[in-house]
């Protein structure tokens, strides 16, 4: 009996044991090839991509081939796998390597908010446990933003908004753009350096849409607001730029009767009447009067700088030109100009250089002098 006894002790360590071990070819088999990726959690948006990189590692002794499934994804996602550029189905992987692969899943856009739960498989020998939470509901619409609504400057100036399209729904859309500029406004659209009135877009993406406006330069200043959309027969965005005009810059040098041109004596000075004319919708402050001159010619302005002009005003200026006193007769150009920081305005004036009045009388006197000399010398010497 004692005999027995031990007997039964000596043998039921070893049958403990053998008990224990016996599931553990179960677990180490299924630890000898296994399916690996340090993402098992992602939060993502709706309509994000998620590429996962797994590894798929053989620790037996014999090369293991299996088909790679993906299973339990909700509907309508949809997923993609490749390994060396091709689109692959299963795998080899020899005894003590590993193979990698990317298993691209996408997230559709008309999702729900919530925890989403699914598997990579490798039937029979691994399974791969995936979450992925979508952080906010799917919206299935339209998207037009701009980093800046927002710009400023003069009636002639080009206002150029840099917006973005997005297609957040799941069908390629052909989006028409208008903008509800105020009269007389030109209003253009650009995508990829083009001119265009409507731009397609494949669901998720997204399309750079410059949008150009350009008002009247007789624009009041003031503030505007322009709206504008982006829609198809089903979907449609729009976005609210807003412009304000602070008046428009121009002037205008010319004479009380509009011709430039005038004459005047080589040496002499020669007085002309000009109107400098504030012809934009904006107060013009520190216009300085210029010119550009034959060699030693002078000019002098009356004033020489005008302090301000409101829009809509004129004032008048007196120029004195003084043409180089070896002037020969002939046609010269004087270009007098009205230079501010925001605009300037050039005349260009021929001025008709004449024979001076003094040399006009010598020249009659000379002619004076010689038909007296010959009418002396008929005189004196006809009779003989």
């Amino acid at each position: 009996m004692r005999i027995l006894v031990r007997l039964t002790r000596h043998l039921a360590f070893p049958a403990m044991f053998i008990f224990l071990f016996a599931g553990s070819p179960v677990t180490g088999y299924a630890q000898s090839f296994s399916l690996y990726t340090p993402f098992t959690s992602i939060s993502v948006p709706p309509g994000e991509s998620i590429d996962y990189p797994i590894d798929v590692i053989n620790k037996t002794s014999s090369i293991k081939s299996s088909a790679i499934r993906v299973e339990g994804l909700p509907k309508g996602w949809t997923w993609l796998m490749k390994s060396g550029g091709w689109n692959i189905g299963s795998l080899a992987v020899l005894p003590g390597e590993k193979k990698n692969f990317s298993l691209d899943v996408q997230v559709p856009l008309k999702v729900d908010k919530g925890t989403y739960h699914f598997t990579v498989t490798a039937p029979g020998l691994s399974t791969l446990p995936l979450t992925v939470v979508v952080s906010q509901q799917g919206t299935f619409k339209t998207e037009l933003t701009t980093d800046q609504a927002n710009m400023a400057g003069a009636a002639n100036s080009t206002f150029t908004f840099n917006t973005k399209l997005r297609n957040v729904t799941d069908a390629a859309q052909a989006y028409a753009l208008n903008a509800d500029a105020p009269p007389g406004w030109k209003v253009s659209f650009k995508a990829n350096y083009k001119q265009v009135s409507s731009v397609n877009i494949e669901p998720g993406h997204t399309e750079n849409i410059t949008v150009e406006l350009k008002p009247t330069d007789e624009t009041p200043a003031g503030n505007y607001k322009i709206p504008v959309s982006a829609s198809t027969g089903t979907t449609s965005a729009d976005v609210t730029l807003e412009v304000g005009i602070t008046g428009s810059y121009g002037l205008q040098v010319t004479t009380p009767s509009g011709l430039l041109s005038t004459s005047a004596t080589a040496g002499g000075n020669k007085k002309l009447d000009l109107v400098v004319k504030n012809t934009g919708s904006a107060e013009l402050k520190n216009i300085a009067l210029t010119s550009a001159l034959p060699t030693n010619w002078n000019v002098s302005f009356e004033p020489q700088k005008i302090d301000d002009l409101p829009a809509g005003q004129s004032i008048d200026v007196a120029a004195t030109i003084t043409p180089d006193d070896k002037a020969i007769v002939g046609d010269y150009m004087a270009n007098l100009t009205a230079r501010t920081a925001e605009t300037s305005a050039l005349a260009p004036l021929r001025v008709s250089v004449e024979t001076s009045v003094l040399w006009s009388w010598a020249g009659i006197l000379i002619i004076l002098l010689g038909l007296s000399s010959i009418y002396f010398m008929f005189r004196k010497y006809g009779r003989r």
